[in-house]
C-alpha cells in the first residue's frame, strides 16, 4: 500500500498494498514535511518482493527468528505479473449460514472446491495505443451466489490499480467483474460478477479449531492461468502468526496481520486462492510467502474467520469503517532535517510521533493538537511508530471512544482528550 502524498495520516485511503509483507494498505497525506515522499511501488500482482500484505510472531524463539526473517527478507505477494513467471477481526462459521447459493452447487469435496476457485485478471492502461492490457493475474474464491450475482473474494493487492478486472472461470470464459470494495490493511477485496455461468460456490469452513500438523491444500493459479486450479498439499505449520507489513513503501512496518502459516507450495498467482482442509472446506485465503533462497515452505493465509466480517463490510459498504484522529504524522527518525529544529523534547524522550498536519474540524483539531506536537502515549499505550498508532486505533479503540493523548509541545509534557470519529 503506497502513499502518494508526503506524510502519514491515520485516515484510511485505498493505496497500493506492499508488504514487509509488501498489506497492506492507506492513509491520507497533506502537504507537510514535503521532502518525505515514500516511493510508489508498481501496482498489482507479485512483481515486487515485498507486497502485502502484499503486514512478532508467536511461539518463543521461533517467533523471534521469524520476525527477523519477515522484516529483513523478501516476502512475496502471490499474484503473478504478466511478464514474470518465476518466483525469485474475528467471526465464526455461523456467518456462512447466511450466505445464499441460489442455483449453484455448494462444494462438498476438494474437487468441487477447485471449481469455485477462479482466476482474477488485473487490466491496466499500458499506453494510448495499446489500451488496457493484463498487468497481472491472481486467484479468487466464489463464496456466494445470490439474486443472479456471484461474489468472489480475492486479495487487495491482486486488483489494486486495475482499470478493469476480469474473472476467469474453469472453462476459460471471462466475465467482467465489479470491485465492490477493497481494503489494503486486511489485503482483501470483494468482486461481483454475473452469476449465470457460475455453477459452484465454495464451502466456507472455520479456522477456529485448526491444529498444527493438520493436512491442508492450497488451490490457485500459480504463474498465471497456464497452471489454473493447481492443488498443492502440506500441513498447517503454525497458527496465530503475526506478520509485520509495510503498507506504504517506506520500508518501515506499519501494520500487523494475523495469519496461518503453511508449507503447502504456493507461488505467484496463488494470491486470493483457497487454503482448504481435508474436507474441501475453505479455512484460509492465500496471500503471501517468504521468498528467499535460504527459505523454503513458509507461506501465509488469512484465516477465514478473520476474513468473513471484512468480506461482509466490503460487500455491503465498499470499505472498512475505522476510528479517525485526524492527523498526519511521522516518527521522529523520519522527520526531514529542515523541520527538526521545530521539535523540542527533553533529552530522555527517545521516540514519538510528530504531528505533521492537523485536519480542520477533526477530533485532533477539536482537542487542540497542533503541528510539531510529539505524541508519545494514548490511553497508557506507548506510541513511537505508525505501527503502534495504527494497532491501537484499529484494534484497541472504537468509534466514539474518548481517549487520552499525551504529547510534548515546546519541550513540555501535556495531555488532552480526543473523541474518535469515523472516517467520512
Amino acid at each position: 500500500m503506497d502513499y502518494n502524498n508526503n506524510h502519514f495520516s491515520d485516515e484510511n485511503k485505498e493505496t497500493p498494498a506492499e508488504t514487509t509483507p509488501e498489506v497492506h494498505e492507506s492513509e491520507q497525506q497533506e502537504e507537510e514535511f514535503s521532502t518525505y515522499k515514500p516511493k510508489k511501488e508498481k501496482k498489482s500482482g507479485s512483481k515486487t518482493g515485498l507486497h502485502f500484505f502484499l503486514g512478532g510472531l508467536a511461539g518463543g524463539l521461533i517467533a523471534v527468528v521469524l520476525i527477523a526473517v519477515l522484516l529483513f527478507s523478501n516476502i512475496l505477494p502471490l499474484a503473478s505479473t504478466a511478464d514474470e513467471n518465476t518466483s525469485s477481526d474475528s467471526s465464526t462459521a455461523n456467518v456462512v449460514k447466511t450466505m445464499a447459493s441460489d442455483d449453484a452447487e455448494v462444494s462438498s469435496n476438494i474437487d468441487e472446491t477447485s471449481k469455485a476457485v477462479v482466476g482474477v485478471a488485473n487490466l491496466q492502461q499500458q499506453s494510448v495505443w495499446a489500451g488496457s492490457q493484463e498487468a497481472g493475474t491472481g486467484s479468487g474464491i466464489v463464496y456466494k451466489k445470490e439474486d443472479g450475482k456471484a461474489y468472489v473474494v480475492t486479495n487487495h493487492h491482486v486488483v489494486e490499480g486495475a482499470e478493469q478486472v476480469d474473472i476467469i472461470l474453469n472453462d476459460d470464459e471471462r466475465l467482467n467483474a465489479k470491485v465492490l470494495g477493497s481494503d489494503a490493511l486486511t489485503d482483501l477485496a470483494i468482486l461481483q460478477v454475473d452469476g449465470d455461468k457460475v455453477t459452484t460456490v465454495a464451502d466456507l469452513g472455520t479456522s477456529k479449531n485448526l491444529k498444527v500438523g493438520e493436512t491442508v491444500l492450497a488451490i490457485g493459479n500459480p504463474l498465471g492461468m497456464e497452471f489454473a486450479n493447481t492443488l498443492t498439499k502440506g500441513i498447517i505449520s503454525g497458527l496465530d502468526r503475526s506478520v509485520s507489513m509495510d503498507t506504504n513503501g517506506d520500508q518501515q512496518p506499519d501494520w500487523v496481520t494475523e495469519v496461518i502459516q503453511t508449507d503447502a507450495a504456493i507461488n505467484p498467482g496463488n494470491s486470493g486462492g483457497a487454503l482448504v482442509n481435508a474436507k474441501g472446506q475453505v479455512i484460509g485465503i492465500n496471500s503471501m510467502k517468504i521468498a528467499q533462497n535460504a527459505v523454503e515452505g513458509i507461506g501465509f493465509a488469512i484465516p477465514i474467520d478473520a476474513a468473513l466480517p471484512v468480506m461482509e463490510q466490503l460487500e455491503e459498504n465498499g470499505e472498512i469503517e475505522r476510528p479517525l484522529i485526524g492527523i498526519s504524522t511521522a516518527s521522529l527518525n523520519q522527520v526531514p532535517p529542515q523541520y527538526r529544529s521545530e521539535i523540542k523534547l527533553p533529552e530522555d524522550v527517545e521516540g514519538g510521533m510528530v504531528v505533521a498536519n492537523v485536519q480542520e474540524g477533526s477530533p485532533a483539531a477539536k482537542a487542540g493538537l497542533q503541528q510539531f506536537d510529539v505524541i508519545t502515549e494514548i490511553n497508557g499505550n506507548k506510541i513511537t511508530t505508525l505501527l503502534e498508532l495504527r494497532k491501537f486505533l484499529y484494534s484497541d479503540a472504537s468509534i466514539g471512544e474518548e481517549v487520552q493523548v499525551k504529547f510534548y509541545r515546546d519541550g513540555k509534557l501535556e495531555k488532552t482528550e480526543v473523541t474518535l470519529t469515523a472516517k467520512e
